[in-house]
């Protein structure tokens, strides 16, 4: 199965119970918009999603976080940079988009018209990564986070978020299937008693004025 991982990312160590991890996908851009697979192509955030990204600010003011890290591509640095957490913030290679390969820039329609019923997460790209690779990588990321003491924020991508989520929920990557997740979205990672969980998905509560 293309989904499959071995193993759990790692069990959570003592003292790191109470830790949330806030996870903030960018905002968004003109290849977003309009649904093209949009991987290491180092596009900006568009005025939309410049505006969507000061919005997190006051979003994200009720936690203190211990470390904040961020994919290098300027969609996710913006994103940190306008929501006021750059300040100490750190660039991370390993919270990049899944490379898309051939696929890059594509929307799934226009690959479906060359592989019907194409689905990245059954069928994977052309000439890119694996999703056991971006598995990999969430991994890695989860390994360090685990090893802060308090919160932690990630300003990252929508699939390499879903999948890390699936991965910090000890499930096979395939399961980010199931997490959609938006442009400027909030979701909150954490445990309940000692098990792995997801506290909040895909809120946007900040974008809409309060409305769901």
């Amino acid at each position: 199965m293309i989904g499959a991982q071995p193993g759990p990312a790692r069990a959570p160590g003592p003292g790191n119970l109470e830790q949330r991890v806030v996870l903030v996908r960018h905002g968004e851009t003109e290849w977003s918009r309009i649904g093209r697979h949009t991987g290491r192509t180092d596009i900006p955030l568009d005025r939309a999603g410049e505006a969507q990204a000061r919005l997190l600010g006051p979003r994200l003011a009720e936690w203190t976080f211990s470390a904040v890290l961020y994919s290098p591509l300027q969609r996710a640095r913006r994103t940190c940079e306008l929501a006021g957490l750059m300040a100490g913030a750190l660039p991370d290679p390993d919270m990049q988009e899944w490379a898309y390969g051939a696929y890059e820039g594509r929307t799934a329609d226009e690959i479906r018209a060359d592989r019907p019923g194409w689905v990245i997460w059954k069928d994977g790209v052309a000439g890119g990564e694996t999703l056991a690779d971006v598995g990999r990588r969430a991994d890695s990321v989860i390994e360090r986070v685990r090893g802060v003491a308090g919160d932690v924020a990630l300003f990252a991508h929508g699939h390499f978020l879903r999948i890390l989520t699936a991965r910090w929920c000890d499930l096979p990557a395939l399961t980010a299937e199931s997490l959609a997740l938006s442009p400027a979205a909030v979701s909150v990672l954490g445990y309940e008693r000692e098990d792995p969980a997801i506290w909040l998905w895909n809120d946007i509560s900040h974008l809409t004025g309060g409305q769901p």
